[in-house]
């Protein structure tokens, strides 16, 4: 007969909450977890894993690639996903959400491809500072976006889109 830990059936019941949610969570050797939803045609998924310090690591890997963080527990990272999942759901009500959805896909491509750019060639200091004014004009144009537009979620606060983000 076997004998489940207290945190094995914990996590057994994390599962089962996602899946009520309406996921397909898939288990990979116990360590790793794939967690799936399609909603109004969009797909969303997460994966997360145990670390060797017994926190979970958590990302978005659907629509776009987004680290979400470490957590303590499997609650902590059901309780991310439904939030993030009511977030989806309400942004969806946007006539403009699939340019949303490109634009943060351009944003990822945009951090690969700079990567390859810094890791692959001898960049100077002038291209590098030209790099980085560009980017704070971005971060300009989406202070000011956020300044005229109505909030539409309320149920948590942002949590880097404030008035003192900077780069």
């Amino acid at each position: 007969m076997a004998i489940m830990s207290s945190r094995l059936i914990r996590h057994e019941i994390c599962k089962d909450e996602l899946r009520s949610l309406g996921a397909r969570v898939l288990d990979i050797q116990g360590i790793m977890f794939y967690v799936k939803f399609k909603i109004n045609g969009y797909k969303i998924s997460y994966i997360y894993h145990l670390n060797p310090d017994n926190t979970y690591f958590l990302e978005r890997v659907k629509p776009y690639s987004m680290v979400v963080g470490d957590f303590n527990t499997e609650e902590d990272i059901v309780d991310i996903i439904k939030i993030d999942i009511d977030q989806f759901k309400n942004a969806m009500n946007s006539n403009n959400f699939s340019k949303f959805i490109d634009v943060d896909n351009n944003i990822s491509k945009l951090v690969r491809i700079f990567e390859d750019l810094y890791l692959y060639y001898n960049i100077n200091a002038e291209d590098i500072d030209n790099l980085n004014n560009e980017i704070k004009t971005i971060l300009a144009t989406i202070k000011d976006i956020k300044s005229h537009s109505d909030r539409v979620y309320f149920k948590k606060d942002p949590e880097v889109l404030d008035e003192e983000v900077d780069f």
